[in-house]
């Protein structure tokens, strides 16, 4: 198109644009464009994240690695922290506060070591979870990844922490009378089921610690009163013997008693199947599946959020 001006001279006009009037999503699909780092479909996330398991193996143990690196004794206080801590649990609740009572100091130190160790394994899977993504801004914002990598190598991390701790558990649990048998076995499920639940749990908090920060300050005291109500010190049936049934029922059945007392059967030959509740593999199944499935979906549905702001 063209017009004479006043002055004699032709001006050119540009022909209208094809474009013009459409908005930007008209304009994206027209082009085949798509919104950078937008959540993908929950089945395509879940094939991107099959995809990255090598870089999520190689992250954890990268992280395993550095986590003492600095120490003198290195990655000897994956093992030393948690027996320290059953130290000092055993003389302050098993010596002066009697929290071993209806057990002899033979069962009530492998029963307490080993809720030390199995405990620690979920904590640890929970304040690491919390961070994935605060913690870790500057790997989120440069690279394009599904960002459930994260805490499942966190997770994945203090796994192979707990593995390296069972040899010190296995030895103190023969140092006390309870030889391997075949019931040792079922160790292998129980923290299967454990590693799905605190996976869970980690993705859950990945996301909540992400958008609140400040949650990473509050959780050590939430799993504080988590440890003490779970029974990690004391036998929740003999300590709630005169208390209402439903309450030793709350107690029993919540995530972190049911795996302690699930490895604590398997290894323990004293601890029977008498001080675990009713369908205890059901129940821990149950809760592995809820927060293994739900936490995933969970974190999903906020992928596109994932550092940014």
């Amino acid at each position: 198109m063209s017009e004479t001006t006043h002055d004699g001279a032709v001006a050119v006009s540009a022909p209208p644009s094809p474009d013009e009037g459409l908005t930007a999503a008209q304009l994206a699909a027209k082009y085949g464009l798509a919104v950078s780092g937008a959540r993908p479909p929950l089945r395509e996330y879940v094939g991107r994240l099959w995809g990255r398991r090598h870089f999520i193996l190689a992250f954890s143990q990268a992280k395993l690695t550095a986590q003492y690196s600095q120490a003198k004794l290195g990655q000897l206080w994956q093992v030393a922290t948690p027996l320290l801590n059953a130290a000092v649990y055993f003389m302050i609740f098993g010596v002066i506060l009697n929290a071993s009572r209806g057990m002899e100091k033979e069962v009530y130190i492998p029963f307490l070591v080993t809720g030390v160790f199995v405990f620690t394994f979920t904590q640890s899977s929970v304040m690491s979870g919390v961070r994935a993504i605060s913690g870790n801004l500057g790997l989120v914002r440069a690279l394009h990844f599904p960002r459930a990598a994260l805490p499942i190598s966190f997770a994945l991390q203090q796994l192979q922490q707990l593995l390296y701790s069972m040899i010190v558990l296995f030895l103190v649990v023969i140092g006390f009378g309870s030889y391997p048998d075949a019931s040792w076995i079922l160790i292998v499920p129980a923290l299967v089921l454990q590693f799905c639940f605190n996976t869970g749990l980690a993705l859950v908090f990945a996301r909540a610690g992400a958008k609140t920060p400040d949650l990473a300050q509050l959780m050590p005291f939430v799993m504080r009163t988590w440890m003490y109500a779970s029974g990690v010190m004391f036998s929740i049936p003999v300590f709630l013997a005169d208390k209402p049934q439903w309450m030793a029922n709350v107690l029993q059945w919540n995530p972190a008693a049911i795996y302690m007392d699930l490895v604590r059967f398997a290894l323990i030959d004293e601890y029977g199947s008498e001080n675990l509740p009713q369908h205890v593999w059901a129940v821990a199944g149950g809760w592995a599946a809820l927060f293994a499935i739900g936490g995933f979906v969970y974190f999903w549905q906020a992928e596109e959020r994932y550092g940014r702001g």
